[in-house]
């Protein structure tokens, strides 16, 4: 990704790292845009702990948007800054080197 083109693995390469950074993204906003229904009404037939409203489009907005913001972070230190997983300090020590 130097010199400012773009073949068609590094798109490739973009949408990949987005597609995971998005499901991750989904499962850490689930527990907080959760509301039960056993703080009202149980719905008979259903358990206590069920969702009192699913609220799709929300979960889907929210994660799109905090998705958005980890992957333009990470793209901006990868790309912009020049960093990879090379630069991260050597935390184990190298035995027989």
């Amino acid at each position: 990704m130097t010199g400012g083109s773009f073949t068609a693995w590094d798109w490739i390469s973009l949408i990949a790292v987005y597609f995971v950074v998005w499901w991750i993204t989904l499962f850490v906003i689930l527990p907080f845009s959760f509301r039960a229904q056993d703080e009202e009404e149980v719905v008979l037939g259903t358990h206590a702990s069920a969702p009192k409203k699913l609220r799709f489009l929300y979960i889907v907005l929210w994660t799109t948007v905090w998705s958005l913001i980890v992957f333009g972070a990470y793209y901006g230190v990868t790309a912009g800054l020049g960093f990879g997983f090379d630069d991260l300090p050597q935390i184990l020590p190298t035995y027989g080197r």
